[in-house]
């Protein structure tokens, strides 16, 4: 069982404090992430959002946040209704000034059922790379064409 979390690292030129209004605001994280009901980067508060690869798959997600460092930390659990396994994601940002490191990782995806193809380590692999070097690169920074 490979048990080696998902890591993506991506570096911004735009202050933390942009960043963590990106990962933070419910407002903001529907431009680049999902639309969320509702959300607030407070420790113990829950949230949950529906997505999937097609209309028909779509998964309930339940998250609870674990943890809030304001400009730096922000980690939440990751679950889904109806399926075993609980897996953690942890967004953290490093550096100051011209450039700012955010580092995602994405632990205990080997809770979740194998038979499940959605729910492969390979999918979130995928998806966070898109989400985190695509639609969130892009927000953050526009390109000019």
């Amino acid at each position: 069982m490979n048990t080696e979390p998902i890591v993506i690292e991506q570096a911004f030129k735009v202050p933390a404090s942009r960043i963590w209004s990106a990962i933070t605001r419910k407002e903001e994280m529907k431009l680049w992430y999902f639309d969320l009901p509702e959300f607030k980067a407070v420790p113990g508060f829950q949230f949950q959002f529906s997505g999937g690869p097609t209309p028909e798959r779509q998964y309930l997600h339940l998250c609870e946040i674990m943890e809030v460092i304001p400009d730096r930390k922000l980690a939440y659990t990751w679950r889904y209704d109806g399926y075993p396994g609980v897996s953690e994601v942890v967004f953290e940002l490093t550096g100051n000034g011209d450039e700012i490191l955010l580092r995602l990782v994405h632990l205990g995806l080997e809770t979740f059922p194998e038979d499940n193809a959605d729910l492969s380590k390979q999918n979130f692999q995928i998806g966070w790379k898109s989400i985190v070097s695509g639609s969130l690169k892009e927000y953050l920074e526009p390109s000019d064409h």
